[in-house]
C-alpha cells in the first residue's frame, strides 16, 4: 500500500470518528419532573402551574401525564426519539400502563403525543391527532407554546377522566414530602421535651413508646399522610429513647441546634417552582400508540 493510501485511510479514518459521534441519537433528558423544559421556551411559573395541575391530575386519577419540550430529535424523527423517552421514563402505573408523554421538538417543529398501553382506547390515535390540531398548534403558530402545551396537557386529561381506570393508591406521595419540613423542629421539641417528661413518668422504654405514638398520631392530623405519620413517629421514639444516653449534648440541643439540623437536613425544602427530583415513572408501559403533528 503506498503512502498516499496510507494518508487518505487515516484521514477517512479520523473524519468518521468525528462525524458519526455527530450523528447519534440525542441523548434521553433525565426525568426532573412531570414538565421538562430543555429549550427555555417555559417560565418557571408555567412549569410550576403545569406541574400542579398534572399532579392533581395523578392525585385524582392515578395516570400519569409527563411534558417534554427539546430542541430537536434529529437524526431520529420524533416517532422514534418520544418512544425511546417512553420506555426510559416509563410513565404510568406498572400493569395499568395509563401514561402519556406531550413531546415538543422546538427547532423541528414537531411534537407527538406518546399514549401508553392503558390509555390506547381513549387517547386514541385520532383523538391524539385532533388535540394536536385543533388546541395545541394552533396556539404554537401565535408564537404561544405555554398557552398551547397548557391547554393540550388539560385536554388530555379530560379525555383521560372518561377512562375508567384503577382507583390511585393510598401511598404517599412524595412530591409532597417537602410538606413536614415545618414539622421537624416540633417533633424535634416534642421528643426532647415531652420525651423526657413521659420517660421520667412511664421509664425510657415505655415512655419512648409514647411519644412517639403521641407525635405520630398528631402527625397524621397535621399532615394526613399515614406514612409521613409513622416515619414521624419512629423519628420521635428514636430520638426519646437515645436522648438521655448523651446528657452532655442534650443541653445544647435544647438550646438552638434544632434549626440547623432542621433546615439543612433531608427534610429541607426543594425547587417551588416545579416537582423537580421528586417525579418518577411508575412503570407503565408504551406500545407506539398516539400521533404527530407539526405547525
Amino acid at each position: 500500500m503506498t503512502l498516499s493510501v496510507w494518508r487518505a485511510t487515516i484521514v477517512a479514518t479520523l473524519f468518521l470518528a468525528f462525524v458519526l459521534p455527530a450523528a447519534a441519537d440525542v441523548a434521553i433528558p433525565q426525568l426532573t419532573g412531570r414538565v421538562v423544559d430543555r429549550t427555555g421556551t417555559l417560565s418557571s411559573g408555567d412549569i410550576a402551574a403545569l406541574s400542579q395541575k398534572l399532579g392533581d391530575f395523578e392525585a385524582r386519577k392515578g395516570s400519569q401525564i409527563a411534558v417534554l419540550i427539546v430542541p430537536t430529535t434529529e437524526p431520529e424523527t420524533i416517532e422514534q426519539f418520544s418512544i425511546r423517552v417512553a420506555e426510559a421514563w416509563k410513565i404510568g402505573r406498572k400493569k395499568v400502563d395509563d401514561g402519556a408523554i406531550l413531546v415538543v421538538a422546538k427547532n423541528d417543529r414537531h411534537l407527538r403525543i406518546e399514549v401508553g398501553y392503558g390509555l390506547e382506547g381513549a387517547l386514541t390515535d385520532v383523538t391524539s391527532r385532533r388535540i394536536i390540531d385543533e388546541v395545541i398548534t394552533p396556539k404554537f403558530r401565535d408564537g404561544d407554546f405555554a398557552g398551547g402545551i397548557s391547554a393540550g396537557a388539560e385536554r388530555m386529561m379530560r379525555v383521560v377522566d372518561g377512562e375508567p381506570l384503577p382507583a390511585p393508591s393510598r401511598s404517599v406521595n412524595f412530591a409532597n414530602l417537602d410538606d413536614i419540613g415545618p414539622a421537624v423542629p416540633f417533633v424535634l421539641f416534642a421528643s426532647l421535651v415531652v420525651g423526657g417528661f413521659l420517660r421520667a413518668l412511664l421509664g425510657r422504654l415505655l415512655g419512648s413508646v409514647a411519644t412517639g405514638s403521641m407525635i405520630g398520631l398528631l402527625a397524621l392530623l397535621i399532615l394526613g399522610s399515614g406514612v409521613l405519620a409513622l416515619l414521624a413517629g419512629i423519628i420521635a421514639f428514636v430520638l426519646s429513647f437515645i436522648a438521655d444516653l448523651f446528657p452532655a449534648s442534650t443541653g445544647s440541643s435544647r438550646g438552638g441546634s434544632w434549626s440547623g439540623g432542621s433546615s439543612s437536613g433531608g427534610w429541607s425544602s426543594g425547587s417551588s417552582s416545579s416537582d423537580s427530583g421528586s417525579f418518577s415513572g411508575g412503570g407503565g408501559s408504551f406500545g407506539g400508540g398516539g400521533a404527530s403533528g407539526s405547525w
